[in-house]
């Protein structure tokens, strides 16, 4: 199960509700929808969608949530002591499995990120239309630490990328 399978899961108010239900003790879809006032075909809809999801099991019998599952997935998503920039302290500090979690306030602080993301993601000399910057600036920004339009401008106020025409070179 991934993080992005089980927020899909969960997006839904009525599977939340079900999902609640189940781990509260209901064991049947006639128990759940007793307990959340969803129509029997809206639970067994959700039902299945959680069981895709890994978040319950017994679809068929009796109904719980899948405690080995979660678990596996809060193991498995979890990023690695050491992922993302080994040693530089800033880069640990807002760096979380290569994606930004927040800028620094501190323009030095700043800097060094910005030069680590403008290294990983241009080419020094390479010309980038403002739409491949911007491609390659988005999943650093997954998280919503920034947005790709900050990201672009400080790179450009820093001199580490350069625009001249709508085109993009980094030095």
């Amino acid at each position: 199960m991934t993080t992005h399978a089980l927020a899909g899961a969960l997006a839904d108010d009525g599977r939340r509700r079900i999902f609640a239900a189940i781990v509260l003790g209901a064991t049947s879809a006639t128990e759940v929808a007793q307990r959340v006032g969803l129509s029997a075909r809206v639970v067994l809809t959700g039902v299945r969608r959680l069981a895709d999801a890994g978040l319950v099991v017994g679809a068929d019998g009796a109904l719980a949530a899948d405690e080995a599952s979660l678990r596996a997935a809060a193991r498995d998503n979890r990023p690695p002591d050491d992922a993302g920039p080994a040693t530089d302290p800033v880069l640990r500090t807002f760096l979380r499995a290569g994606v930004l979690v927040s800028l620094p306030a501190q323009p030095s602080r700043r800097r060094v990120l910005l030069r680590h993301i403008a290294e990983q993601s241009f080419e020094p000399g390479t010309h980038y239309p403002e739409r491949a910057v911007d491609d390659a600036l988005k999943p650093w920004c997954a998280a919503g630490g920034s947005d790709h339009a900050t990201l672009r401008r400080y790179l450009i106020d820093e001199q580490l990328l350069t625009r001249e025409r709508g085109i993009y070179q980094r030095l």
